[in-house]
């Protein structure tokens, strides 16, 4: 798979309400047909909760 990008994440995320749990935002970015990659890093962030996008993103690509 190639490099997931921070426009990949908002893609899969399109639809998505804040504040969302993460099992939410993995739901909407499976019916919004994201990548498994995608799919996996939203599963795996330490995170349960996030107030907005810029929150998933850092959870996500962290300090990049």
């Amino acid at each position: 798979m190639a490099d997931l990008s921070p426009i990949d994440l908002q893609k899969a995320l399109k639809g998505a309400d804040y504040p969302a749990a993460k099992d939410d935002l993995v739901s909407v970015a499976r019916s919004n047909g994201a990548d498994e990659g995608i799919v996996k890093k939203l599963s795996e962030t330490g995170t349960e909760r996030f107030d907005g996008p810029n929150e998933v993103q850092k959870a996500v690509f962290g300090n990049e």
